[in-house]
C-alpha cells in the first residue's frame, strides 16, 4: 500500500516537473524570438532617424552612425536604468563594475558597442539591409575565437555552420546593387561588426556567468553610448552634427524609441539564455537578419533581390547551425 502511494506520488511529481521545465522552455524560446524581433525593429527605427536632418545630409561617412549609435545606445542604458531602478538594482550596478568580471563586460562592451555598433551603422548607411544578414555571422566568429582563445574546437557541424555562413556572405555581396559607390565598405564594415560582437560574446560569457545579466546589460548600454557621444563623435568631427540632431526633435524621438528595442532586445536575449542555454538563445536571437531585412523591404522601399533573400536564409541557417544542432528545438526535454 506505501510502496504504491510512493509510486503515484513519485509519478505526481515527476508529471509537474515535466510542466514545468515545458513552460520554462516555452518562456525561453518566446524570449529567444522576440529578441530577434526586437532587434530587427531596432535596426530599421535608426535608419528612419537617418532620414531626418541634419544625419541625413552629414557631411562623410562616420559622423551620422556614430551619431546615431551613441544617442541610442545613451538612450537604451537610461531605459534600463530606469527599469533597474524599477527593480531596486542601482546600487549593484557600481559594485559590478568593480568586480573582475564586471570589467570584463565593460571590455566586451567597448567592443561591442562603439566599435561594432557603430561599424553596424555604418555599414547599414553604406550597403542598405545587405549589410543587416552579413552582421550576422557573429556566431561564427564567436564559435572562432572560442576554439583560438578558449581551446573550444568547433564538431564538424559548427564548421559546417561556417561554412554555410561564409557561402551566405559571397552570395549577398555577389551583386553590387546600383547606385551604391561605397557597397564593399559597407559590407567591410559590417563584417567587422560581426567580428567585435563574435569577441563580446566571448568576453561576456565569462562576466555575464557570474553577474546580474539586466544589470550587465545596462553598464553595456550606459557605457557604450558614454564612449561613443565623450569620445568617438568627436574624433570623427561629429560635434556640431550631435548639437543639430538634438535640437532637431525627431531624429532624438526616433533614436529614443530605437533604444528602448534595442534595450529590450538584450534583455530578451539574456533571459533566453538563462531559460534554454546560450546555444539557442543566440540562434534565436540571429533571425534579427530577417526581421530587419523584412522591416527595411515593406517600410524603407529597399529593393527586393535574389542574392540578398537567398543570401539571407543561408546566412541564418548558417549562424543556428554553428550554435546549436537544428533538431534541439523540436526536443521535448531540455535544450
Amino acid at each position: 500500500m506505501n510502496h504504491s502511494a510512493n509510486t503515484a506520488r513519485a509519478s505526481l511529481a515527476d508529471a509537474k516537473m515535466k510542466q514545468v521545465n515545458k513552460k520554462f522552455r516555452i518562456t525561453g524560446l518566446t524570449t529567444g524570438a522576440l529578441s530577434g524581433l526586437t532587434y530587427g525593429i531596432y535596426t530599421t527605427l535608426v535608419l528612419v532617424a537617418g532620414y531626418y536632418e541634419p544625419l541625413v545630409s552629414a557631411v562623410g561617412i562616420l559622423a551620422a552612425p556614430y551619431v546615431c549609435s551613441g544617442l541610442n545606445d545613451l538612450f537604451a542604458g537610461i531605459w534600463l536604468t530606469i527599469y533597474n531602478a524599477k527593480k531596486g538594482r542601482l546600487a549593484e550596478i557600481g559594485r559590478t563594475i568593480n568586480t573582475f568580471p564586471g570589467k570584463m563586460m565593460v571590455l566586451g562592451a567597448l567592443l561591442g558597442g562603439p566599435i561594432a555598433n557603430g561599424a553596424y551603422l555604418v555599414g547599414l548607411a553604406l550597403a542598405g539591409a545587405y549589410a543587416i544578414p552579413i552582421s550576422a555571422t557573429c556566431g561564427l566568429f564567436g564559435a572562432l575565437f572560442a576554439w583560438i582563445f578558449l581551446k573550444q574546437r568547433p564538431t564538424k557541424r559548427v564548421v559546417a555552420g561556417m561554412i554555410i555562413c561564409v557561402s551566405g556572405a559571397i552570395i549577398i555581396n555577389w551583386v553590387k546593387p546600383e547606385g551604391t559607390p561605397n557597397f564593399t565598405l559597407g559590407i567591410i564594415c559590417a563584417l567587422i561588426a560581426a567580428i567585435c560582437w563574435g569577441l563580446e560574446g566571448m568576453l561576456s560569457s565569462y562576466g555575464g556567468a557570474m553577474i546580474d545579466t539586466d544589470v550587465a546589460t545596462n553598464i553595456r548600454e550606459l557605457f557604450s553610448g558614454l564612449v561613443d557621444l565623450i569620445i568617438i563623435v568627436p574624433l570623427v568631427g561629429g560635434l556640431g552634427l550631435l548639437g543639430g540632431t538634438l535640437s532637431a526633435g525627431m531624429p532624438v524621438l526616433w533614436l529614443a524609441i530605437a533604444g528602448l528595442s534595442a534595450g529590450a532586445s538584450f534583455l530578451l536575449w539574456y533571459k533566453s539564455n538563462a531559460t534554454v542555454g546560450c546555444a539557442i538563445g543566440m540562434s534565436l536571437n540571429v533571425t534579427y537578419a530577417f526581421w530587419g531585412v523584412l522591416f527595411c523591404i515593406l517600410f524603407l522601399n529597399q529593393p527586393v533581390t535574389l542574392t540578398i533573400v537567398v543570401g539571407s536564409v543561408v546566412i541564418i541557417f548558417g549562424a543556428i547551425l554553428v550554435t546549436m544542432n537544428p533538431l534541439d528545438f523540436f526536443k521535448k526535454g531540455e535544450a
